[in-house]
């Protein structure tokens, strides 16, 4: 029987300390971690985790927000965990223990609230990024090709300098480089 832990954080910005320091409290044989989104389904940590899994181990994670971030995925994920004969519990919250009934229960409760929450907070950066776009901001990257690039590129090519030197000098792509002489 091997206590099996998994951490993880949404952005590569953040820290994934505090957990692993109750996972490691909690006394895990192995410990997962990774730094990606709950909702991207291609969590590769969490398929090695899984896979890792045998019949009587304990997979345990500090949140339940941390395995997973929507109910059909939770379910997917304890599912397979109890076809495999494996229990799941929260350190933060002992009363989720898939070895018991009310834990299945509270399990349930707590990943439809977790799920209400992630959606209210969508919907609060939807609102905030809207606001924003009212006000004139304008997101994503900023472009490469403005009227100063394109002269400088134009200039180099009548100076007889080459494509890729023009690539070198102007950090542009070669599609990038064309774009701004045929502009």
């Amino acid at each position: 029987m091997t206590t099996v832990g998994y951490a993880r954080v949404s952005t590569s910005g953040q820290d994934l300390g505090v957990q692993l320091g109750k996972l490691e409290a909690a006394r895990c044989d192995k410990v997962f971690q990774e730094k990606r989104s709950g909702v991207d389904a291609g969590r590769p940590e969490l398929k090695r985790c899984l896979d890792y899994l045998r019949e009587g181990d304990t997979l345990l994670v500090t949140k339940i927000d941390r395995l997973a971030r929507s109910t059909s995925d939770l379910y997917r994920i304890v599912s397979t965990l109890a076809d495999k004969g494996v229990a799941f519990k929260v350190v933060d919250d002992p009363t989720i223990d898939t070895t018991s009934r009310t834990g299945k229960l509270i399990m349930g409760i707590l990943s439809l609230i977790a799920e209400f929450e992630n959606d209210i907070r969508r919907e609060r950066q939807m609102d905030g990024i809207n606001k924003a776009r009212e006000r004139g901001t304008r997101f994503g990257r900023k472009p490469l090709l403005v009227s100063e690039t394109i002269q400088k590129v134009r200039k180099l090519r009548e100076a007889g300098t080459t494509v890729p030197e023009i690539m070198r000098q102007t950090s542009l792509s070669k599609a990038s480089v064309y774009r701004a002489l045929a502009t």
